[in-house]
């Protein structure tokens, strides 16, 4: 909820602002919705929705006036008129924008509590020597095998060598051209291959166990002698590895996947009762996948299941094969929840959370550090980079439809006010959305009090092959 000091003037500019009519001035002072959801919790029409600001708004094409809501508000807040609900506060925060005496009252009174404890400590005992762990989670971290993208020649070891298929990498090279992963040197039986793929002739037995091995088919024969094709020229490209966050665990349909100190280990047997649709389609940068080597075996059912792969197990292969390179490490990945001043309140990063642990603010998110499990989905489809990330996996919007309801818009001009591309058009005292710059991010749908917008969205992979 929002809430006026004492400094509240009593002028109302928080009321002529607010969309959904939440603030009436009581004894000269300004008072609103406690967004306390008795509301919610009574309506019999499920018209009343939390939105990704932590407030509630009015589905008006649910709503049928019934009244019930506004017989239940312990504030008197919520009212009628001309058949349409007003009163209830869904937290855009506008008020706060136009008058210095509204607060959020959610860090108003943790402020208050905290000082009012502070100046308990007179008839505490003092506890400074002793051990005590904080509840307040500052940061949340997971440690996982990751690649220094400044060292890494993308040549595809480690991608080789991963025996769960977690890793994938896409070389900015043509088919037919080494790409230094050394695989060939692995293979020679006789070393007649150096780790920087130079051929002793000499020794050299024509085996062809390196052309064969090649992932790349970048050795050739002429003449009885084997030929590396490679050329100088620095490699570019990109590596996608499993961040192991644990999500695909999460979401397991049925138990097969589980994550035990840190680590993520995976039970076949148990895939008989169900797939893992869920799993895979929520996996934040789409390395879990259907193993297409192995399946179980379906006794009842007489067929073959899949099995799953594309997890990391944390065997440090990887950073084993990547010996002369040393990109692939162990490392650990940090987040305080901060975001940068880009964000621009989309809401985006509300949406993919499958922890249900960011809540929507004006300009910036908060972050519930005790949920969250650093799966970077939010930051992997946060449209401007916003918040950070350690791989190099992006998933952009492609296209989408977004369009107003005219018979459910309030005019309150809102969306018009956060879209941070100017795509909403006052045309007529009718706010309308400009297809030519609409970016499909979402900010104006997610900040409409009368959900009168018609919204759909689709996201691409911005990485070539991946």
């Amino acid at each position: 909820m929002f809430l006026s000091t004492n400094t509240c003037d009593g002028k109302g500019e928080c009321i002529k602002q607010c969309p959904t009519k939440a603030i009436r001035l009581i004894n000269g002072k300004a008072f609103s919705c406690l967004t306390c959801g008795i509301c919610y919790e009574n309506c019999p029409n499920d018209a009343i929705f939390i939105n990704s600001y932590g407030g509630y708004v009015i589905d008006r094409a649910k709503c049928n006036g019934c009244g019930i809501c506004m017989y239940n508000c312990p504030t008197n807040n919520i009212h009628i008129e001309d058949g349409i609900v007003y009163g209830l506060c869904s937290r855009c925060g506008v008020c706060t924008e136009v008058c210095p005496s509204r607060v959020d009252g959610a860090e108003f009174t943790r402020d208050k509590q905290i000082t009012f404890i502070k100046s308990m400590n007179v008839l505490i005992p003092n506890y400074d020597n002793l051990p005590f762990k904080s509840n307040d989670v500052k940061e949340v971290s997971r440690g996982y095998m990751g690649t220094d993208f400044d060292k890494c020649i993308f040549c595809g070891r480690c991608s080789e060598y991963c025996p769960t298929s977690a890793i994938k990498v896409v070389q900015d090279r043509a088919e037919g051209i080494c790409s230094e992963c050394r695989i060939c040197y692995d293979v020679c039986p006789n070393g007649s291959m150096n780790k920087f793929q130079i051929i002793n002739n000499a020794s050299c037995t024509l085996c062809l166990n390196c052309m064969k091995a090649c992932p790349n088919n970048a050795i050739s024969m002429d003449n009885f002698k084997l030929i590396v094709n490679k050329i100088n020229q620095k490699a570019n490209g990109y590596i996608i590895s499993c961040i192991n966050c644990g999500l695909c665990a999460d979401l397991c349909e049925n138990g097969s996947l589980k994550k035990e100190l840190n680590c993520l280990r995976y039970d076949p047997t148990k895939d008989i009762d169900s797939t893992h649709e869920i799993a895979i389609s929520h996996c934040p940068i789409k390395t879990l996948h259907e193993d297409e080597e192995m399946f179980v075996y379906d006794e009842f059912e007489d067929k073959e299941l899949p099995t799953i792969s594309g997890f990391c197990v944390s065997c440090g292969k990887c950073v084993q094969v990547c010996d002369l390179i040393g990109a692939r490490q162990y490392m650990v990945a940090k987040w305080d929840g901060s975001v940068s001043d880009d964000c621009i309140s989309c809401g985006i990063c509300c949406e993919v959370c499958q922890e249900d642990a960011i809540t929507l603010n004006r300009g910036t998110i908060s972050v519930n550090l005790e949920k969250c499990i650093l799966c970077e989905n939010c930051a992997v489809h946060c449209p401007v980079d916003a918040i950070p990330k350690t791989t190099m996996y992006k998933s952009v919007i492609s296209d989408g439809f977004n369009l107003i309801d005219q018979k459910l818009c309030m005019h309150c001009g809102l969306c018009h006010k956060v879209c941070p591309y100017d795509a909403i058009d006052e045309i007529n005292g009718e706010f309308i959305v400009n297809e030519e710059k609409c970016e499909y991010c979402g900010a104006c749908k997610n900040s409409c009090p009368a959900n009168a917008f018609i919204f759909e969205r689709n996201f691409k992979d911005s990485i070539e092959g991946i």
